[in-house]
């Protein structure tokens, strides 16, 4: 059943001294997918700037704007209305081959490359390629799921936005950012092309209509299998109606919510809130 889902994004920064000379990106807008459609959608920022929008190479949405009167705090505001389709069936399965061909690698190859945050290891190449040992390319995704929600424990606060995969998976725990660097991993290992994408999980399965709730942003994969997958990690579930997606690109480096500069006293003070409310 589809979804129609509000969300709201706030952040707070309030700085030690007063800011000026900022200049930030911002990535927090759901975007329109074949399962997913953007009814409205604004960024607001305190103080007021005018924000330039813009997609980037991978796709995703980007308000971009400076602010150079001093300011003591910095607030950002994503507002949007979405509707989300639930998981499409099982996609019909493909030969390695066929994921493996020129024309795909070709065309998928910086989903299949190393990035600081998803290095290929041999000897997690060696354990991806035994774990897919006689699946299909589909099968073989949830598979590596699976495996990773194994060797990982959720645990907020046991890592930091600069862990790769590899850390994550030497501790044992992560969140969901380090979930999805292992699947990826694991995925571009065994030559099946992946990204990393962003978005918002509402955190119940069958929600109140009309209800705001506490909800986080999340992550998790899309794997090329003949199309594209979404798969969630954290959750090893498929990627449905209580996911919204806002980025995509090849890891976490490419997708943060927030990322800028700016000239002034250290922030004191950082706070992070999201909201979600199924409206029918």
């Amino acid at each position: 059943m589809t979804w129609r889902i509000a969300c709201r994004h706030h952040t707070l920064y309030r700085y030690s001294a007063p800011a000026d000379a900022s200049y930030n990106e911002v990535r927090i807008s759901p975007l329109t997918t074949p399962r997913q459609t953007v009814l409205e959608a604004d960024v607001v920022v305190e103080p007021y700037a005018s924000c330039f929008r813009y997609w980037d190479y991978w796709g995703t949405l980007v308000h971009s704007f400076d602010l150079h009167p001093p300011h003591r705090e910095l607030q950002v505001t994503g507002r949007s209305v979405s509707e989300v389709d639930p998981p499409p069936p099982s996609p019909s399965p493909v030969s390695w081959d066929m994921v493996g061909s020129a024309r795909v690698t070709d065309e998928l190859a910086e989903f299949l490359a190393p990035t600081a945050f998803v290095p290929l290891e041999r000897h997690l190449g060696r354990e991806a390629r035994g774990l897919v040992m006689g699946l299909d390319p589909y099968r073989a995704s949830l598979a590596l799921a699976e495996w990773t929600r194994e060797k990982l424990a959720y645990e907020p606060g046991a890592t930091a936005v600069s862990t790769s995969a590899p850390e994550a998976l030497r501790m044992g725990r992560g969140v969901c950012q380090d979930f999805a660097h292992v699947h990826l991993a694991l995925l571009r290992s065994v030559g099946i092309p992946a990204r990393y994408v962003s978005g918002y999980l509402h955190p119940q399965a069958e929600p109140e209509v009309g209800v705001t709730v506490d909800a986080e942003s999340h992550a998790w994969v899309d794997a090329w299998v003949g199309d594209w997958v979404a798969i969630d990690p954290t959750n090893v579930t498929s990627v449905g109606a209580s996911h919204v997606t806002v980025a995509r690109g090849r890891d976490y480096a490419d997708v943060p919510p927030i990322r800028g500069v700016y000239q002034g006293g250290p922030v004191e003070q950082l706070d992070v809130k999201v909201e979600m409310t199924r409206l029918a």
